[in-house]
Protein backbone atom coordinates (compact mmCIF):
# COMPACT_ATOMS: atom_id res chain seq x y z
CA UNK A 1 0.00 0.00 0.00
CA UNK A 2 1.42 3.00 -1.05
CA UNK A 3 0.86 6.08 1.13
CA UNK A 4 0.66 9.77 -1.17
CA UNK A 5 0.12 12.57 0.95
CA UNK A 6 -2.63 15.26 0.87
CA UNK A 7 -3.16 19.24 1.91
CA UNK A 8 -3.53 18.23 5.26
CA UNK A 9 -0.88 15.97 7.44
CA UNK A 10 -4.13 13.78 8.61
CA UNK A 11 -5.59 12.90 5.58
CA UNK A 12 -3.87 10.33 3.43
CA UNK A 13 -4.90 9.21 -0.55
CA UNK A 14 -3.81 5.32 -0.11
CA UNK A 15 -2.99 3.66 -3.60
CA UNK A 16 -3.52 -0.69 -2.97
CA UNK A 17 -1.11 -2.45 -5.73
CA UNK A 18 -3.64 -4.18 -8.84
CA UNK A 19 -2.99 -7.15 -10.24
CA UNK A 20 -4.19 -7.75 -13.80
CA UNK A 21 -3.86 -10.73 -16.08
CA UNK A 22 -6.36 -12.36 -19.29
CA UNK A 23 -8.84 -12.81 -16.23
CA UNK A 24 -9.48 -9.68 -14.90
CA UNK A 25 -7.73 -7.90 -11.82
CA UNK A 26 -7.29 -8.48 -8.02
CA UNK A 27 -6.63 -5.88 -5.12
CA UNK A 28 -5.64 -6.08 -1.59
CA UNK A 29 -8.02 -3.12 -0.39
CA UNK A 30 -7.65 -3.27 2.97
CA UNK A 31 -5.24 -4.93 5.39
CA UNK A 32 -5.20 -4.29 9.34
CA UNK A 33 -1.68 -4.06 9.32
CA UNK A 34 -0.48 -2.27 6.49
CA UNK A 35 -3.16 0.41 7.20
CA UNK A 36 -2.06 0.56 10.82
CA UNK A 37 0.98 1.15 9.42
CA UNK A 38 -0.05 3.32 6.66
CA UNK A 39 -1.76 6.10 8.83
CA UNK A 40 0.45 5.61 12.24
CA UNK A 41 -2.33 4.73 14.09
CA UNK A 42 -4.61 2.00 14.75
CA UNK A 43 -8.02 2.64 13.55
CA UNK A 44 -10.71 -0.09 14.68
CA UNK A 45 -13.35 0.08 12.17
CA UNK A 46 -16.83 -1.23 13.44
CA UNK A 47 -18.98 -0.78 10.11
CA UNK A 48 -18.79 -0.89 6.18
CA UNK A 49 -21.52 1.49 3.92
CA UNK A 50 -22.00 1.32 0.69
CA UNK A 51 -23.78 3.96 -1.24
CA UNK A 52 -25.49 3.29 -4.81
CA UNK A 53 -26.01 6.93 -6.94
CA UNK A 54 -26.78 8.69 -10.04
CA UNK A 55 -25.25 11.21 -11.87
CA UNK A 56 -24.88 14.89 -9.68
CA UNK A 57 -26.36 13.09 -6.53
CA UNK A 58 -23.79 15.49 -4.20
CA UNK A 59 -23.87 14.10 -0.23
CA UNK A 60 -22.09 15.94 2.68
CA UNK A 61 -20.81 17.92 3.90
CA UNK A 62 -21.42 15.26 6.96
CA UNK A 63 -19.75 14.69 10.25
CA UNK A 64 -20.43 13.10 13.30
CA UNK A 65 -19.78 15.19 16.59
CA UNK A 66 -17.38 14.01 19.71
CA UNK A 67 -17.86 11.94 21.52
CA UNK A 68 -19.13 10.11 18.31
CA UNK A 69 -16.89 11.18 15.64
CA UNK A 70 -15.96 9.17 13.14
CA UNK A 71 -12.88 7.92 11.25
CA UNK A 72 -13.65 7.14 7.82
CA UNK A 73 -11.72 4.77 4.94
CA UNK A 74 -13.42 5.76 1.73
CA UNK A 75 -13.42 3.92 -1.93
CA UNK A 76 -15.06 3.76 -4.88
CA UNK A 77 -16.05 0.07 -6.20
CA UNK A 78 -18.07 1.40 -9.14
CA UNK A 79 -18.00 4.65 -11.40
CA UNK A 80 -16.61 8.31 -10.68
CA UNK A 81 -17.16 10.87 -7.34
CA UNK A 82 -15.37 13.74 -6.51
CA UNK A 83 -14.74 13.58 -2.92
CA UNK A 84 -14.10 16.90 -0.96
CA UNK A 85 -12.44 16.57 2.65
CA UNK A 86 -13.22 19.72 4.99
CA UNK A 87 -10.79 20.97 8.45
CA UNK A 88 -13.62 21.53 11.25
CA UNK A 89 -11.08 21.90 13.95
CA UNK A 90 -11.63 25.32 15.25
CA UNK A 91 -7.87 26.57 16.35
CA UNK A 92 -6.15 23.91 13.57
CA UNK A 93 -3.98 26.39 11.48
CA UNK A 94 -5.92 24.64 8.16
CA UNK A 95 -9.42 24.87 9.80
CA UNK A 96 -11.80 25.79 7.06
CA UNK A 97 -9.78 24.63 4.46
CA UNK A 98 -10.60 21.73 1.78
CA UNK A 99 -9.17 19.32 -0.21
CA UNK A 100 -10.58 17.68 -3.25
CA UNK A 101 -9.94 13.85 -5.28
CA UNK A 102 -11.58 12.18 -7.36
CA UNK A 103 -11.98 8.37 -6.36
CA UNK A 104 -13.18 5.93 -9.33
CA UNK A 105 -12.70 2.44 -10.13
CA UNK A 106 -9.78 3.18 -12.41
CA UNK A 107 -7.97 5.10 -9.98
CA UNK A 108 -8.02 2.50 -7.42
CA UNK A 109 -7.56 5.33 -4.68
CA UNK A 110 -8.34 5.24 -1.13
CA UNK A 111 -9.18 8.32 1.38
CA UNK A 112 -8.54 7.89 4.93
CA UNK A 113 -10.01 11.05 6.57
CA UNK A 114 -9.92 11.39 10.53
CA UNK A 115 -12.05 12.59 12.60
CA UNK A 116 -12.43 16.38 12.81
CA UNK A 117 -13.07 16.58 9.15
CA UNK A 118 -16.75 17.02 7.37
CA UNK A 119 -16.83 14.78 3.68
CA UNK A 120 -18.43 14.84 1.10
CA UNK A 121 -18.46 13.92 -2.50
CA UNK A 122 -20.94 14.18 -5.92
CA UNK A 123 -21.06 11.52 -8.53
CA UNK A 124 -19.79 12.10 -11.47
CA UNK A 125 -20.45 9.08 -14.23
CA UNK A 126 -23.63 8.33 -14.42
CA UNK A 127 -23.90 6.20 -11.53
CA UNK A 128 -21.38 4.97 -8.68
CA UNK A 129 -20.90 2.61 -6.74
CA UNK A 130 -19.22 4.30 -3.23
CA UNK A 131 -18.33 2.25 0.13
CA UNK A 132 -17.07 3.84 3.47
CA UNK A 133 -15.21 2.01 6.36
CA UNK A 134 -16.30 4.25 9.70
CA UNK A 135 -14.97 3.64 13.24
CA UNK A 136 -17.86 4.74 15.63
CA UNK A 137 -21.44 3.95 15.09
CA UNK A 138 -23.84 6.52 13.69
CA UNK A 139 -25.51 8.45 16.10
CA UNK A 140 -28.34 10.70 15.02
CA UNK A 141 -28.53 13.19 18.00
CA UNK A 142 -24.90 13.97 16.97
CA UNK A 143 -24.59 14.70 13.25
CA UNK A 144 -23.10 17.65 12.18
CA UNK A 145 -22.86 19.67 8.19
CA UNK A 146 -22.15 22.09 6.53
CA UNK A 147 -23.92 23.42 3.66
CA UNK A 148 -21.71 22.31 0.48
CA UNK A 149 -22.53 25.42 -1.44
CA UNK A 150 -20.92 27.63 1.21
CA UNK A 151 -19.20 30.97 -0.20
CA UNK A 152 -16.58 31.06 2.09
CA UNK A 153 -15.47 27.58 1.60
CA UNK A 154 -15.12 27.96 -2.17
CA UNK A 155 -15.58 24.72 -2.94
CA UNK A 156 -15.79 23.62 -7.23
CA UNK A 157 -17.84 20.94 -7.41
CA UNK A 158 -16.90 20.57 -11.05
CA UNK A 159 -20.69 19.87 -12.01
CA UNK A 160 -22.94 22.82 -11.73
CA UNK A 161 -25.04 23.61 -8.45
CA UNK A 162 -28.28 23.31 -10.92
CA UNK A 163 -27.54 19.58 -11.67
CA UNK A 164 -26.78 18.59 -7.57
CA UNK A 165 -29.36 16.06 -6.81
CA UNK A 166 -29.36 16.25 -2.72
CA UNK A 167 -32.14 14.90 0.08
CA UNK A 168 -34.18 17.62 1.97
CA UNK A 169 -31.94 17.59 4.84
CA UNK A 170 -28.71 18.08 2.92
CA UNK A 171 -30.15 21.16 1.77
CA UNK A 172 -30.65 22.57 5.03
CA UNK A 173 -26.94 22.56 6.23
CA UNK A 174 -25.89 25.74 7.48
CA UNK A 175 -22.44 27.83 6.57
CA UNK A 176 -19.37 26.40 8.55
CA UNK A 177 -19.46 30.36 10.59
CA UNK A 178 -22.89 28.69 12.01
CA UNK A 179 -22.02 25.01 12.23
CA UNK A 180 -22.12 23.42 15.38
CA UNK A 181 -18.21 21.99 15.69
CA UNK A 182 -16.05 20.67 18.88
CA UNK A 183 -12.92 22.86 19.63
CA UNK A 184 -10.18 21.13 19.84
CA UNK A 185 -8.54 23.41 22.78
CA UNK A 186 -11.00 24.09 24.85
CA UNK A 187 -12.62 20.57 24.40
CA UNK A 188 -16.21 22.18 24.22
CA UNK A 189 -18.80 22.69 21.49
CA UNK A 190 -18.84 25.85 20.22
Amino acid sequence: MQTIPTLFKEVLLLESKVYKDQRGSFSEQYNRFDFYKAVGDKIDFCQNNLAHSKKGVLRGLHYQLYPHAQSKLVSVIQGTVLDVVVDIRKGSPTFGKHFTQELSDQNNLQLYIPRGFAHGYITLSETSIFHYKVDNYYHPQSEGSIAPNDPELDIDWVLPETEWIQSEKDRMHPHLKNALLFDYKQNLYV
